[in-house]
């Protein structure tokens, strides 16, 4: 009976946080990683390294890290191959083949091939990677890794670096890793990739254990949004993290604080360097921030931030006024903020300009951490001109004998017109359109008062 309260009572709890929060988080589903080997099965590769050919020991280093591999979740293997279908001479550079799609329990089938294989042509890399763009099918949920191993350089006239960089710029492959068997080639494929150099049969299975641990090991990150003591106390704003070679967009996060109260983890990719741009008023950005796999990194970007708000004399609240906000000095706009609004920026100093009429800017707006800065204006009147008929018109400041424009009627179907004046001396001067003489010109004066509303008849009823 005790269990069966329980139940109902949790049942009962469930419902109410779903209710209250509107929604059930959604968890989001862990991407699948795609590794596609491309393997070198040249006629050098059959060279003597240590205690065999280069092909047989890699073979078998690579077997036992395949081997490793059989647990892992999420994983889907896939193996191409050049330099294995056409002996050498004469050159066959379109030697190569996919000789293996990506799918699950492959494994024993990449190395029914590797085993059976017998190296005999010549190395296309450029040409064996262009092709790899097709080796992987289209997936929304995918992160895409090529790792070449290799003994020589390309041979074909292929430009390796430039395909590499047109799969990372496209989004189809992440930067490959590479591993030069025998000879360090570390200056000609560092622009392909990150690159491990196997001088001997030890380096070879660490570098394949280092690469995998990169490709597979979880990865996560701490953003801080420090203020300007240097404390994370600063949340709530979206933060986007760029690919630094594409520019392709990776993740959009909204910062979050966790239930400790520290800045919330984040799981993202560690083989992309990215630029982080915090969204704030105006926008940080941090580039080239590297992350290192397997580990928990964390990133401190300066986003100090206080509050502006506008109010008019009086404790009077008025909606629908814009503000430009521009940094001092600056003629470039960065917000244009709702009087009624109260908005976050970085601390520094401002300008604000009020679009009521006439315009009121205000220099010197001191913008300091964690604390609201407030534009008070005298408060405006309301005028509601009413045309009766459509014709051309405008609004005019008295100012000592001197008429300054300030706004244009609108030429439509529009009787009547709603706007926010400061207090002082005003003229609209209006024509109809359907008068050809310019002596049928009418003209008003009128006086507005803050906080009153005041009626301008053009014509009488």
């Amino acid at each position: 009976m005790v269990r069966f309260y329980l139940t109902v009572f949790f049942i009962i709890f469930l419902g109410f946080m779903v209710s209250a929060q509107g929604y059930i988080e959604p968890v989001k589903p862990k991407p699948t990683t795609r590794i596609l080997f491309v393997f070198d099965a040249s006629q050098s590769m059959y060279g003597r390294w240590q205690s065999d050919t280069k092909f047989n020991i890699a073979v078998k280093l690579f077997s036992n890290i395949l081997d490793s591999l059989r647990i892992q979740s999420n994983l889907e293997l896939a193996l191409r191959m050049y330099g294995h279908q056409k002996p050498f001479p004469p050159q066959d550079c379109n030697d190569t083949r996919l000789e293996v799609p990506f799918g699950k329990d492959n494994i024993n089938r990449i190395k029914h091939v590797l085993k059976t294989t017998i190296p005999k042509g010549t190395t296309p890399i450029a040409y064996a990677l262009s092709q790899a763009t097709h080796d992987f099918p289209p997936c929304d949920n995918c992160r895409n890794i090529v790792i070449l191993i290799t003994d020589g350089l390309e041979e074909c006239n292929g430009d390796p670096c430039a395909v590499s960089l047109e799969l990372q710029k496209k989004g189809i492959v992440l930067k490959p890793f590479i591993v030069g068997i025998g000879k360090n080639f570390r200056e000609q494929f560092e622009c392909v990739g990150t690159y491990f150099d196997a001088s001997n049969e030890m380096e070879f299975r660490k570098a394949l254990n280092v690469i995998i641990s990169r490709a597979l090991n979880p990865t996560s990150v701490q953003v801080n949004l420090l203020d300007i003591y240097s404390k994370p106390t600063e949340t709530n704003v979206n933060m986007t993290f760029y690919n630094n070679l594409t520019g392709l967009i990776q993740y959009n996060f909204i910062h979050s604080f966790n239930t400790k109260g520290l800045p919330d983890t984040l799981d993202i990719d560690p083989l992309i360097t990215y630029d982080i741009v915090v969204h704030t008023l105006p926008p940080v950005r941090k580039d080239s921030v590297r992350l290192t796999p397997g580990k928990h990194n964390i990133v401190g970007i300066d986003v100090p931030q206080g509050y502006l708000a506008f109010k008019a004399s009086g404790n009077s609240t008025l909606k629908y006024l814009p503000c430009i906000i521009r940094k001092k000095g600056s003629n470039n706009t960065i917000n244009v903020q709702q009087f009624d609004q109260l908005e976050k920026y970085l601390i520094g100093s401002y300008e604000a300009e009020i679009l009521c009429l006439p315009r009121i800017k205000v220099e010197n707006v001191e913008i300091q951490q964690s604390h609201t800065t407030t534009v008070e204006i005298p408060l405006p009147g309301i005028a509601v001109i009413q045309k009766s008929t459509n014709g051309y018109g405008s609004i005019y400041l008295e100012d000592k004998n001197q008429l300054i424009w300030l706004y244009n009627l609108r030429d439509n179907q529009q009787q009547q017109e709603t706007l926010y004046l400061q207090p002082g001396s005003y003229r609209v001067v209006f024509r109809s359109k359907y008068s050809n003489k310019a002596s049928y010109t009418v003209e008003k004066s009128f006086q507005v008062v803050p906080g009153q509303t005041v009626n301008i008849k053009l014509f009488p009823n």
